[in-house]
């Protein structure tokens, strides 16, 4: 399980993470990103993983499509 550093938002050292993964090609455009998936890997609130992906859209980096989920966009960090 993910160690999460006591001094900061989980949900934004989320956020770091999916965008590092983003940047190293881990995560492909159009790629979906499962916040069920996120919860059971970090051992977090749904509300949490909610919280890491709301940040990555609004800064481009995925787009929530509804009734469909969240995907990674073209755009790179």
């Amino acid at each position: 399980m993910f160690e999460f550093s006591p001094t900061r938002a989980k949900w934004e050292q989320i956020a770091e993470v999916i965008t590092a993964r983003i940047a190293a090609g881990e995560l492909r455009p159009d790629d979906k990103i499962s916040e069920v998936q996120l919860t059971e890997e970090f051992g977090v609130d749904r509300k949490t993983t909610r919280k890491a992906i709301a940040h990555l859209r609004a800064g481009g980096l995925v787009v929530t499509r509804t009734g469909m989920g969240s995907f990674v966009t073209g755009r790179t960090p």
